[in-house]
């Protein structure tokens, strides 16, 4: 569930004490969490505001990034120097301090006081040095910008002219209030985020990860193309637990880009194979990437409902994805993996009924029961954990149960600094009121083409997702640009779905993008030859964004009928648009049919009957143009090219 980019320092390796007070802040974090999702201190009767969970959480979550991070390459790894500890505790105190004293400082906020100026200030300066070493430069130097924009912009020009505020109301108020650091970031990362990482971590210590590569490989290995089948099926499994692009490319890709290579795919459209089926994990529900839960909170809706929105894109990205793997297999006469290659079904499903468990427990508690986010995560974990039991192989112990508590942990803390930094960024918006400029300047420019205003959004959201994690680029749009969509007619879901998905898209997008290059170095391949094949494989989500913006019928929203007829025509437009973009369907295709397949299908992509105007002409025509394609094509099979094998 992390988004996506990693420490580019190694951890630490500590022994002694500091690593026994590593090991307590970490166990920590799940135990506060689990405690406060299930909402303990209410049956307690203890009264306890949100915040002062949020400041423990920070605390907890700060304080390791200084012990088990160092500042810079080339730090010693086996101990903690004097100032790391310092910095560890300057966490500790700015968080404990929200921690004890919140229920007094809500009454006093309004007044400044050196104690609270102080820790202001010491907890800008944590959060943004432990940002630094968790996910690098980028978001740093977005948070300081408007840190300073909202000090210092009573030196702008118009129309961002406005009054600044003073360094001690700026750190106060980013410190305490709830537009800051104490602010919905992270509130929504210390509890629904925690909660499916929990439930991800306990399903994987517990053999669910293996179970989900042996499931794909029993069901898609067999098939012309199997390994590449076999890395889509169990890529998108493991990102309907993990959500992060870049975990599940370290963890699936390892064993399923060596076999798509030893299968005879090439080495760069292996790894964008990997890529973008591992990206998908993001849009994938039931669980889907950090962003998603921001967006059930900032639109105040249950995260189940942006989890159903999320259905048909997800389906329509996943058939254009292995349309295009299949064709390609087909192209270079690949076949599926040896029988003796490939586990039993009958043994799979014999024991794999214990993970299928926990997740249909989510599916309805979530779905079913309407219960918040956080507690159907605990309660998918909790019934991972009782499963386990009913094998021998993967009972736990008390020594994994420590580990999966370790683990998860260790999990937070780089979420953690993400959280407390893009509440400065938002804290910083509000104060300046940069986000009321801004969206006014975008509705003005939209005004005369809201397609203009929605390619220019498109275009900010890869470009600030390739230095930023994927949940920090949607809630800096959304702050910006989402209020200015909504004024142009758009539907708040479809907005901000919009946004989320060209954040999300930064992952497989040149010039950086960091799910790709993570699989490109483990196939051994040009990394920008593997972005161009991520590209083409992922296409269909640089195209369907747009469609459900003017169209939300492709995200379950709009007459029963329309809805029907949409899903129809889009998987089959998924699947010529995956046709067009090989270049291969009984033969290779000329230039002149992929273009005109590629017209057709997202002819077809548009709900009929939608919002769209002239839908059903489009629906029609692209329906005819395709038909004679594919019948010329069939015609034309024999001559000169091969026939590609059989489909399975």
């Amino acid at each position: 569930m992390a988004d996506d980019e990693t420490p580019a320092t190694k951890l630490r390796e500590l022994t002694g004490v500091a690593r026994w007070i590593l090991r307590i802040l970490r166990l920590g974090i799940p135990v506060a969490g689990i405690l406060f999702v299930l909402d303990v201190q209410s049956y307690l009767s203890i009264s306890m505001y949100t915040e002062q969970y949020m400041g423990l959480f920070l605390a907890l979550t700060l304080g390791s990034i200084f012990l088990s991070i160092p500042a810079k390459k080339g730090s010693v790894r086996n101990r903690v120097p004097w100032y790391d500890m310092v910095l560890c505790a300057a966490a500790l105190v700015v968080g404990l301090y929200v921690t004890i004293l919140y229920p007094r400082l809500i009454m006093e906020v309004a007044y400044p006081s050196t104690d609270k100026l102080v820790l202001g200030i010491l907890a800008i300066v944590v959060a943004l040095e432990a940002t630094r070493r968790t996910v690098g430069w980028s978001l740093v130097i977005v948070a300081l910008a408007f840190l300073l924009y909202a000090r210092f912009n009573h030196y702008m020009p118009e129309p961002f002219l406005a009054t600044g505020a003073p360094w001690g109301k700026l750190a106060i108020s980013l410190y305490l209030d709830s537009d800051g650091i104490l602010g919905m970031p992270t509130l929504v990362i210390s509890t629904m985020v925690f909660a499916f990482i929990a439930f991800g971590q306990v399903l994987f210590l517990t053999g669910g990860g293996q179970f989900l590569t042996d499931f794909a490989m029993a069901i898609m290995g067999r098939f012309r193309g199997g390994s590449a089948k076999v890395a889509i099926v169990a890529s998108s499994l493991f990102g309907m637990i993990s959500g992060s692009a870049v975990a599940n490319v370290a963890t699936v890709g390892v064993v399923t880009i060596p076999m798509m290579k030893k299968s005879g795919y090439r080495a760069e459209v292996a790894a964008g194979i990997e890529a973008v089926a591992s990206t998908g994990g993001q849009i994938a529900p039931p669980v889907m990437g950090i962003a998603a839960f921001l967006m059930a909170e900032m639109l105040s809706i249950p995260y189940a409902e942006v989890a159903l929105a999320a259905i048909v894109p997800a389906l329509l990205y996943y058939i254009a994805l292995f349309t295009q793997v299949d064709l390609e297999a087909a192209r270079h006469g690949l076949r599926g993996l040896p029988k003796e290659q490939l586990p039993s079904v009958a043994k799979i499903a014999g024991i794999g009924w214990i993970f299928l468990v926990p997740l249909a427990v989510v599916v309805y508690t979530l779905f079913f029961l309407n219960f918040e986010a956080g507690k159907c995560g605990i309660a998918g974990a909790a019934t991972a954990l009782v499963m386990s039991l009913f094998r021998r192989e993967t009972r736990p112990g008390l020594r994994r149960l420590f580990q999966i508590l370790e683990s998860t942990g260790a999990a937070m803390v780089d979420l953690g600094a993400i959280g407390a930094t893009v509440g400065l960024v938002i804290g910083s918006i509000a104060i300046s009121g940069v986000g009321f400029t801004f969206s006014n300047m975008i509705v003005s420019i939209g005004e005369n083409s809201l397609i203009l205003l929605l390619l220019l959004t498109a275009v900010t959201g890869i470009i600030l997702g390739m230095g930023l994690p994927t949940g920090a680029v949607y809630i800096l749009l959304a702050v910006l640009v989402g209020s200015a969509l909504e004024k142009l007619g758009v539907q708040p879901l479809a907005a901000h779905m919009f946004i989320f998905y060209f954040g999300m898209l930064s992952m497989i997008t040149p010039p950086v993008c960091l799910a790709t290059y993570t699989a490109a170095s483990i196939a051994g391949a040009d990394h920008l030859k593997t972005a161009l094949h991520g590209m083409r494989l992922g296409v269909i989500a640089y195209i369907v964004p747009f469609i459900f913006v003017y169209s939300p019928a492709l995200l379950l929203k709009g007459p029963p009928l329309t809805i029907a007829l949409g899903i129809v025509t889009a998987i089959a437009g998924a699947v010529i648009l995956g046709i067009a973009f090989t270049g291969f369907l009984f033969r290779n295709l000329g230039w002149g049919v992929r273009v005109l397949l590629t017209a057709g299908a997202v002819a077809l992509l548009i709900p009929p009957g939608g919002a769209i105007a002239m839908s059903w002409e489009f629906n029609l025509v692209g329906a005819a143009v395709v038909a004679a394609l594919i019948a010329w094509e069939w015609r034309q099979r024999g001559k000169g090219q091969r026939r590609a094998p059989d489909a399975a």
